[in-house]
């Protein structure tokens, strides 16, 4: 008999729904919410490491995922001179093993949508547009209060609601989630034919300029450069803003620059960083995901770390016949010290690039290939 027999998750995202299915799947009764109105509005591109497929296949959606998706085996490194040169091609890790790609590019919207739709298919009970607003908890349950004014109560609650959580709030939980010192430009256009990986081009006026594919007809491109307050532009403006960041890159960039022609296809965010020191619990209520810990994207790990923090908190719910003190000792053991490790790998290369030094870049990349294609 599992340790709980019902689950409240806050956050539809990769954690969110992911802890969701596992746990459905099991005969647990969950509700799922979610602030946003629909997975149209869960984020935009996303790159998958090996990992992420590995757990992605556990939740029963890998045809899915594989058919929506791009994937590819090898990054690509180019100069920023007028021909975008070549330098190396580096085979990436098949850390998810050998019958899965080694990354993959997709739309996180249509990452959220498999994976919500999978949630319904196994009777989880997804409310969008909602959120809870109080919770309160004693030794055998959490009362919750929705934003609606409807109620609930559960055995557990999950909070795989972000980066700025409001489940952590409500707990009093403090957590400084600071910037690393960059910002990133994306856009999401259409895939050239020359666009058939991620490359990258470090150097020149910004620190990387990349993009990826996500489908056949799809992909989102990316510019980093110092963090700034951008938030001024107008939407034309940052439009124009990536476009002229861009100029200083070819090869498929000078393809990729002609289709940037619509602005409400732009965005920009800062590399942001947290690690929540454990317990990520309180009582009966546990944080998880982004909640959690949050990296720069610069090794492509946050998402395979929230679906194997999901994988992780499951499997000891479902096996374990008591939510104890020993269930959550083994859920720290487990999840602490991979998903800080990776945290601070991802900081170790943003502050290589930042300070303009040669880091051993491949040896910290096998490293985390190293620890992440081992299951969480």
């Amino acid at each position: 008999m599992p340790a709980v027999n019902s689950v409240l998750v806050v956050g539809g995202g990769l954690a969110g729904a992911a802890t969701a299915i596992h746990l459905a799947q099991a005969g647990v009764a969950v509700d799922l919410v979610e602030i946003k109105p629909d997975t149209a509005a869960l984020g935009s591109g996303i790159t998958l490491q090996g990992n992420a497929l590995r757990e992605l296949r556990a939740l029963g959606v890998w045809d899915q995922v594989q058919a929506a998706g791009y994937a590819f085996d090898v990054t690509g490194i180019r100069a920023p001179d007028p021909h975008g040169t070549v330098v190396a091609e580096i085979p990436d890790a098949k850390t998810g093993g050998p019958d899965l790609p080694a990354a993959m590019g997709m739309p996180r919207p249509e990452l959220a949508r498999i994976l919500l739709d999978r949630a319904t298919e196994v009777g989880v009970k997804v409310r969008f547009g909602a959120t809870h607003n109080e919770v309160g908890q004693d030794a055998n349950g959490v009362d919750v209060t929705f934003a609606d004014g409807s109620t609930g109560r559960y055995d557990l609650v999950v909070g795989a609601d972000g980066v700025r959580s409001w489940t952590r709030r409500a707990l009093g939980v403090n957590l400084e989630t600071r910037s690393v010192g960059m910002g990133i430009w994306r856009a999401f256009g259409p895939r050239p034919a020359s666009v058939t990986r991620t490359d990258l081009y470090y150097g020149g006026p910004s620190y990387i300029a990349g993009y990826c594919p996500t489908g056949e007809d799809s992909l989102y491109a990316y510019i980093v450069e110092d963090a700034q307050d951008r938030s001024a532009l107008t939407p034309e403006e940052q439009l124009a803003t990536m476009r002229e960041l861009s100029r200083a890159y070819h090869g498929p960039w000078d393809e990729i620059r002609e289709t940037l022609t619509d602005p409400s296809r732009v965005n920009y965010t800062w590399f942001e960083t947290h690690v929540l020191d454990e317990p990520w619990n309180r009582g009966r209520v546990v944080l998880i995901g982004d909640a959690a810990h949050t990296c720069p994207p610069t090794i492509a790990q946050g998402g395979a770390m929230a679906l194997e923090d999901a994988v992780v908190l499951a499997e000891l719910l479902v096996e374990r016949s008591a939510l104890d003190q020993d269930l959550w000792d083994a859920f720290h053991a487990r999840r602490c010290e991979r998903a800080r490790t990776v945290v601070d790998a991802s900081n170790q290369l943003a502050q290589w690039q930042l300070d303009h030094v040669q880091g051993d870049i491949p040896s910290l990349m096998r490293s985390i290939a190293q620890l992440t294609s081992q299951p969480a």
